[in-house]
């Protein structure tokens, strides 16, 4: 295996186990932070602590950035001097952050200005793909740039689609966000109805499971405690994807169609009831607990 060279800015929740796998992977791995503990917490995972962005991407072959949303990624690339700290050392570029698709392309159009090529390749699988070295990564880019950057994506995730060119990872990720966010509501409803109904929850998991009902949030996700053991509705709802986070994906899903007069009737509803939950508290918890605060809901209160 050839050891890489690689600057990483963003050791969040995510973005901390996907560096620490590409440590693992062998790789030379630079690693910078706003949060000190981070850094720390990255450094003694094997990692060299960087003082700064710049820092970690001086003399990087590849440079990849975790960060919240796409106001932190124009931040950092374009007015924190990322791209410019860079440029000389001509490493591949890649922003694995979920954001608008807008700012993907924008941030893509002035690494290509400075004779960079870059990705953008969100992920999906939540905490425990990032630690597991499990996740999806939805890519865009050329292919070319594909090429070069899917060894590396490969140390951290075990699927790598090129789903096109620059922001096209963007637009599938809210779009397939979207979708698991209809679902999983879709799922609590149907698990709510059944025990008002008196049916067993295991046997409507047993039946939909194998019936024209079935989805990866019934059966992988369940947001009824009960059926599935390892779902976070089984841990108190612990985060393993926050409920603040997936109203930041179903939202972004909701703008983009919006600017394209895209109808999403569903996809604007779901944004709406997951804002409500996490208003009322329970942003910091996996999105599956949606299923609990509806359960505390009147019907009258949800129902136009």
């Amino acid at each position: 295996m050839t050891t890489v060279t690689i600057g990483f800015v963003g050791l969040g929740n995510m973005g901390g186990p996907m560096a620490a796998n590409l440590v693992k992977a062998g790789h030379r791995v630079a690693g910078y932070d706003t949060n000190h503990a981070a850094v720390k917490a990255f450094a003694a995972a094997g990692g060299h602590a960087a003082g700064s962005a710049a820092d970690a991407a001086r003399d990087a072959q590849v440079v990849i950035t975790m960060l919240p949303a796409g106001e932190q990624v124009r931040s950092v690339w374009l007015q924190g001097g990322l791209l410019a700290a860079a440029k000389a050392a001509r490493p591949l570029l890649i922003d694995c952050s979920t954001i608008d698709v807008a700012t993907a392309r924008q941030v893509a159009e002035a690494a290509r200005e400075a004779g960079l090529a870059m990705l953008d390749a969100p992920v999906s699988g939540g905490v425990a793909g990032a630690t597991g070295g499990t996740l999806t990564f939805m890519v865009g880019g050329t292919g070319e740039a594909f090429a070069c950057g899917r060894p590396i994506l490969q140390a951290m995730g075990k699927i790598i689609v090129h789903a096109g060119g620059p922001g096209a990872g963007q637009a599938a990720k809210i779009c397939n966000n979207m979708m698991l966010a209809i679902n999983m509501i879709g799922v609590s409803e149907a698990f709510l109805l059944a025990e008002k109904l008196g049916l067993d929850w295991n046997k409507l998991h047993q039946i939909a499971g194998a019936s024209s009902g079935q989805s990866w949030a019934l059966t992988a996700y369940c947001p009824a405690p009960g059926p599935v053991p390892g779902a976070p509705s089984n841990r108190d709802y612990a985060a393993g994807f926050a409920a603040a986070l997936m109203l930041k994906d179903v939202t972004l899903s909701q703008d983009a169609a919006a600017s394209l007069d895209v109808p999403t009737p569903l996809g604007a509803h779901a944004a709406a009831l997951f804002r409500q939950a996490v208003e009322a508290g329970e942003g910091a918890r996996d999105f599956s607990v949606v299923f609990r605060w509806l359960s505390g809901q009147s019907r009258k209160d949800l129902v136009s």
